[in-house]
């Protein structure tokens, strides 16, 4: 099984959170907090969206960082996803 997001939908895997502070204090799950930063899983066509011409600037592969309460997330075969629309996503991460 796979998502195949439509519209300007893109699916994101979050990346795991940190267990551990720079300085090397281990944090416990309650105070981990949820990484903004995702890897882009699947992009949507685009075309027509509420009547206005959504082209997507992402791609599979990307590395983004996106809205802190955007999405939905969706639990697949184990995993778990997140469906943002495009605009959700604030910026591309580049090396």
């Amino acid at each position: 099984m796979k998502l195949v997001p439509l519209g300007d939908r893109v699916v994101l895997k979050q990346f795991e959170a940190e267990e551990t502070t720079k300085s090397g204090i281990i944090l416990t799950s309650k105070t981990q907090e949820k990484p903004q930063e995702a890897e882009v899983i699947a992009v949507g066509p685009g075309g027509m969206v509420d009547g206005k011409e959504v082209t997507m600037q992402v791609k599979v592969g990307d590395k983004v960082i996106y809205s802190k309460y955007s999405g939905n997330e969706v639990k697949l075969e184990d995993e778990e996803y997140i469906i943002v629309k495009q605009s959700d996503i604030l910026a591309i991460v580049e090396k």
